[in-house]
């Protein structure tokens, strides 16, 4: 399971590199190539979507069916136990929904280049 958790760290590493140089203020030539080689990557680098729809519904169903520990029937190191098992979950949520967001809004700014270049073309002729 924790290779899983890694894969997606890297992917939201990456995605907000990507993220940070397509936002950078750049000479139109270096933007375009920029742009274009990352809509390349962006129709393979889709699978981080349903990995991390299919990650959540795995925490959702660990928390359904998770021993619940309170009351005095816990030690203090099953409820510590307990307690970081909850933060890491809360972690990997934020994790998934942030790859999600991220994926969106590089999709979106590149989206967006390509529109305002077909615009350029137009208003040339």
């Amino acid at each position: 399971m924790a290779l899983q958790w890694m894969i997606l760290t890297y992917v939201v590493a990456a995605e907000a590199v990507i993220a940070f140089l397509l936002t950078l203020p750049a000479p139109k030539a270096l933007k375009s190539t920029i742009v274009s080689l990352i809509s390349l990557i962006l129709q393979p680098s889709m699978f981080i979507v349903p990995f991390s729809a299919f990650q959540l519904l795995d925490i959702y169903w660990k928390n359904e069916h998770r021993l619940m520990c309170s009351g005095d029937t816990c030690t203090a190191a099953e409820r510590d136990r307990y307690e970081k098992s909850i933060f890491k979950a809360q972690r990997n949520v934020i994790l998934c929904f942030s790859a999600c967001l991220l994926y969106w809004c590089i999709y979106r700014v590149c989206k967006y280049h390509k529109e305002i270049q077909s615009m350029e073309e137009v208003e040339k002729r």
